[in-house]
């Protein structure tokens, strides 16, 4: 199951319904474009989902709408994650007997545990769930670093297969892919620096610009398995103004923003997100253009 989340996955946007009902037929129809596209996995309910605004019951309803529209053909990397180890567990439990084939789980946020506590959070849900579990390191916005030696340590557990790396840290990615057994897989957390981790050893990423354009992501990242990086930064240059604007704002306002231009999702978000500033919009629609890509209006639900 480790080779089953190398590769480009897709940090897959919640589409809501006007009325800011979790749209049901839109994550199916969203997850089928990804497969359609080549996508290697599916990453139902993390950040970039809205998840703290979903209730436990919609994350796993979504996690099983997912499921059963990949049926298989692409491996489901759920996200548990939070700061109280029980309540991450019995989510992951959930996932999983709902059919989610990993557990993506970020790392605890606002009581920023010491790397003691977090060894201890990870084992207990290791232990608990019969999942691969990959962590989820974003200390811009947990507050705490999963730091090298504690991922190091974590590698040993049976189960805990690999790390999203989105400190931004490349040094700390160098060390972590130098560090880690070869089997353990680190997974890039930010586009724009896919290659760079990919070119130490790193096994791919989870992707937001996956959900624009899930084809060209998919191939830059094999161009990379293949050690064809002259084709990957062909991509990657081509790519990275959408990369970029994606993060003009607290994601996932952006590529919830072009995804409704494109015509893919309705733009309703929940608080406390809101629409993009006229200015983003504005950016955002223009990447979109550059790139030959629909670039509509969109009607603004919050």
């Amino acid at each position: 199951m480790r080779q089953a989340f190398t590769g480009c996955g897709t940090a897959l946007i919640t589409p809501f319904t006007r009325s800011g009902a979790v749209d049901e037929t839109a994550v199916r129809r969203l997850a089928r474009r990804q497969i359609d596209a080549g996508i290697h996995f599916l990453v139902p309910c993390g950040t970039t989902g809205e998840t703290p605004t979903l209730t436990a019951a919609e994350r796993l309803r979504i996690v099983e709408l997912v499921v059963a529209e990949a049926k298989g053909r692409v491996p489901v990397l759920a996200g548990a994650g939070g700061y109280n180890t029980h309540e991450v567990i019995e989510s992951a439990q959930q996932m999983a007997r709902a059919g989610a084939d990993g557990i993506l789980s970020v790392a605890p946020y606002y009581n920023k545990p010491s790397p003691e506590g977090l060894y201890q959070h990870y084992k207990a849900i290791a232990d608990a769930v019969p999942r691969p579990i990959i962590l989820y390191n974003v200390p811009g916005r947990t507050g705490v670093n999963i730091d090298v030696a504690t991922v190091v340590r974590l590698s040993a557990v049976p189960n805990i297969i690999g790390v999203k790396e989105a400190s931004g840290n490349m040094t700390q990615m160098c060390e972590i892919c130098a560090a880690v057994p070869a089997q353990f897989l680190v997974l890039s957390g930010d586009d724009a620096l896919t290659l760079p981790v990919m070119s130490v050893g790193g096994r791919g990423i989870v992707s937001v610009a996956a959900n624009e354009v899930p084809s060209e992501m998919a191939k830059m990242v094999e161009f990379a398995q293949a050690e064809d990086f002259a084709a990957a930064r062909r991509l990657h240059h081509e790519l990275l103004p959408l990369m970029q604007v994606n993060f003009i704002e607290s994601s996932p306002i952006p590529v919830k923003a072009a995804m409704a231009m494109m015509g893919l999702a309705e733009e309703v978000y929940r608080l406390p997100l809101v629409p993009p500033r006229p200015a983003s919009r504005e950016r955002i629609a223009n990447v979109l253009r550059d790139l030959g890509l629909p670039a509509g209006s969109a009607t603004v639900r919050v």
